[in-house]
């Protein structure tokens, strides 16, 4: 009898060593530390493309292969060859800046 007790207190520091283990892992996946469950957040582009300037803000959480884009709102589309574009581009960011900060905020 006494030769089977080590081989069964291994066995049952094993698998309690392997459930905290599992317990940590999700307890840090909850907290959002893990990249799965990052949270989301709003961010400013600038996308060109076919002759003009689009000024977006996005949703978007880290992914496995870069971020992944949840949502996207078209602030402004700007003609690339407008004779105002530099300034009608800073209205257009300026724009974005307020409504990224009150999509921060309606998202809490």
């Amino acid at each position: 009898m006494r030769l089977l007790t080590l081989p069964v207190t291994l066995i049952l520091v094993a698998a309690l060593i392997y459930l905290l283990t599992l317990l940590l892992r999700d307890a840090r996946r909850a907290r959002g530390g893990g990249t799965s469950a990052a949270r989301p957040r709003w961010e400013i582009d600038t996308v060109m493309e076919n002759g003009w300037t689009l000024v977006v803000v996005r949703k978007v959480r880290p992914g496995r292969d870069g971020p992944v884009e949840l949502a996207r709102q078209t602030v402004r589309a700007i003609a690339d060859d407008d004779p105002n574009w530099d300034e009608r581009y800073r209205e257009a960011m300026a724009e974005a800046r307020s409504r990224l900060s009150t999509l921060e905020i309606e998202s809490f």
